[in-house]
């Protein structure tokens, strides 16, 4: 006879106990923990099945054919297109545009694939009145509102289809668990067994995930681990432009980036986003161009800074789209190595559109924007900069810098201050942009100011 457990699970990570801890041990987090019942076999009903490893070069590897979305973006960032047998999870906050692309991908392939929508936080008729708001034509797109996982499967066994997307995953429950949906326990359990649907009969699983207040995704953290690729939709949802991001993908890069514009017939993409992220006309003081690069793309982005002087105890020091930790290493390589006397102050950094920017290569940027604060004058006119700064001043070697180059040159860019390393192994063949190059951020600080 099954006998019933009871285990105490982390809301925050997962962990398991037999009792209530006030603390969890391994996130540290407070009163995270919750009781879980469930059923297990009896001492002696367990089965184990005989297996036996392969050697690896014995394995027959066959091209797999991708399914092409018929968005660019969103098939940039999959790494070409969706691997049958595959599992995504699309993470974003709420209002931002996950279902409204998943039903646009649905609506594009229903003619050729048969594709199933499983909703469970929307009925039949809301999602038909979304489709007709911003698709003239969805098509023979297949809906089914459901949340019990067993019955979600069996339908899915039962119609066969290539490809299915469930929104959202957090919505999905087991009786086998006895706990509500949305609990650690559920959304594992739910994930697991999707994940084996996906592999077993090769049916493409997308998952839409509910985030957290501080944009992680919900639920144990087990549960982007299990899955093959992790989506994240980045953006203010008040504008009209998101970012597409891949945090963990088995079948491509996860540099890659798609961007999107928001419109009343849904997501567009915007196939030059640089021209969306850079305002006309003359940059002001504490405000810089950046090259950056995202994967195989670049794009050119606006860095604004304000200086200010503080009226606290303490300077507050203030980044939007930055690591704060850079910014403040940032800030201090001004200090020492530039000259700039910047601890009485407030600094404010901001890289305009919402779009954020990870890679030290844009350390440059940053620091000419707060140098043109701090200064209150203006770089120079239409010029543009990439480097990274390391803790002696001095401007280190960056990839990607002909790919930075030519988009600058694309969008008018008249100059690009670079690394010396990098202007050494370009040379001068770039026609009419005009490449200085600078050893260390004094020399840029000096060639930027007119």
């Amino acid at each position: 006879m099954a006998k019933v457990h009871s285990l105490f699970t982390c809301g925050e990570c997962g962990f398991e106990a037999h009792k209530w801890l006030g603390r969890c041990p391994d996130c540290g987090a407070w009163n995270s923990f919750s009781e879980e019942r469930f059923e297990g076999r009896a001492a002696g009903q367990s089965r184990i099945r005989e297996v036996s490893p392969q050697r690896i070069d014995e394995i027959e590897a066959q091209a797999v054919e991708r399914v092409k979305t018929r968005i660019s973006e969103l098939d940039r960032v999959l790494g070409g297109g969706i691997v049958p047998g595959s599992i995504v999870l699309v993470g974003g906050e709420p209002g931002i545009g996950k279902s409204t692309l998943l039903l646009q991908v649905l609506s594009n392939l229903c003619r050729d694939h048969r594709v199933i929508m499983v909703s469970g936080e929307e009925s039949a008729a809301q999602v038909k009145l979304r489709a007709d708001r911003l698709l003239h034509d969805v098509g023979p797109v297949e809906i089914l509102c459901e949340t019990n996982v067993d019955a979600v499967i069996s339908a899915v066994k039962k119609t066969r289809p290539e490809l299915v997307v469930v929104d959202s995953v957090q919505t999905l429950y087991s009786d086998e668990i006895g706990s509500a949906p949305g609990t650690v326990s559920q959304v594992r359990e739910a994930a697991g067994r999707l994940m084996r649907l996906a592999k077993e009969d090769g049916v493409s699983v997308f998952l839409v995930g509910h985030v957290t207040k501080e944009g992680a995704l919900a639920g144990p953290r087990v549960l982007e681990h299990m899955v093959d690729t992790v989506l994240q939709f980045e953006g203010d949802r008040n504008l009209t432009y998101r970012v597409l991001r891949s945090v963990k993908n088995r079948f491509g890069s996860t540099n890659e980036i798609g961007v999107f514009e928001m419109k009343e017939s849904g997501l567009e993409t915007v196939e030059d986003p640089s021209s969306l992220f850079l305002e006309d006309g003359e940059r002001s003081c504490g405000s810089s161009i950046l090259a950056t690069l995202e994967g195989s793309r670049s794009l050119l982005v606006e860095v604004q800074a304000l200086v200010a002087g503080t009226g606290m105890q303490y300077p507050r020091l203030v980044g939007n789209g930055i690591d704060r930790g850079r910014l403040a290493m940032i800030v201090a390589v001004l200090g020492r190595r530039a000259g700039l006397n910047l601890g009485g102050s407030d600094i404010f950094v901001n890289v305009a559109g919402g779009v954020r920017v990870d890679e030290p290569a844009a350390d440059l940027a940053v620091a000419l924007a707060i140098a043109s604060a701090h200064r209150d004058r203006p770089l120079k006119a239409r010029a543009a900069s990439f480097g990274e700064l390391s803790l002696t001043g001095d401007l280190r070697f960056c990839i990607g810098a002909e790919r930075r180059i030519d988009e600058a040159v694309k969008m008018g860019i008249e100059t690009v201050v670079l690394p010396a390393k990098n202007a050494a192994a370009l040379g001068r063949g770039y026609g009419s942009v005009n490449l200085v190059e600078a050893a260390n951020l004094s020399l840029a600080l000096a060639r930027m100011f007119d």
